[in-house]
């Protein structure tokens, strides 16, 4: 079973990958991702048993050594993040839209598993890094008091403060702006 995801985020793509690699020879852990990023930034997302994830990410760390931007390791992980990074979730109406913006992709990932576990709302998208000059953003929808409600408590983690930047909620966003998020 599949209950944590664990992530690394590094400064240097060839010690992004050497991190990677050690993340998956330390555990048995399933590869979600392992990529460059913005700004020659390299990230690794495994996923796997809590015990198993947290043993990759310190296995990567580790090998990461000083290019490590940050790391991070979710136990029980909401089941949107996945699709969610894949841009994958299909969302048929949109009251409200909430959109989080971080410095770190590490931070974009916590601030959105905590934004979901805090009210009812859906993941359209989290974009790692891509086109971002290394930031990381959020998009969720749902009722505007929901929406609310999971930015705020995102922007309240402890672990991501100061790694966050702008967010907004935007009530019954237009049809035009919609249609060019999805």
């Amino acid at each position: 079973m599949r209950n944590a995801l664990g992530m690394i985020e590094t400064m240097s793509i060839p010690l992004g990958i050497l991190a990677g690699d050690a993340m998956c020879k330390a555990a048995g852990v399933e590869l979600v991702a392992s990529q460059a990023a913005c700004a020659g930034k390299y990230i690794v997302i495994v996923e796997g048993e809590v015990a198993a994830v947290r043993s990759s990410v310190e296995a990567g760390t580790a090998a990461a050594g000083t290019a490590l931007v940050d790391s991070l390791v979710i136990p029980g992980i909401h089941e949107q993040v996945a699709p969610a990074i894949a841009a994958a979730a299909e969302i048929e109406n949109m009251n409200a839209l909430g959109v989080m913006e971080s410095y770190s992709m590490c931070a974009a990932i916590q601030a959105a598993d905590a934004a979901v576990k805090a009210a009812a709302v859906e993941l359209v998208e989290l974009r790692l890094g891509r086109g971002l000059g290394g930031k990381a953003f959020v998009i969720l929808t749902g009722e505007v008091a929901s929406v609310e409600s999971a930015v705020k408590a995102a922007e309240a983690l402890p672990e991501i403060q100061g790694m966050l930047g702008a967010s907004v909620v935007i009530p019954s966003p237009h049809k035009k702006i919609a249609d060019a998020i999805f």
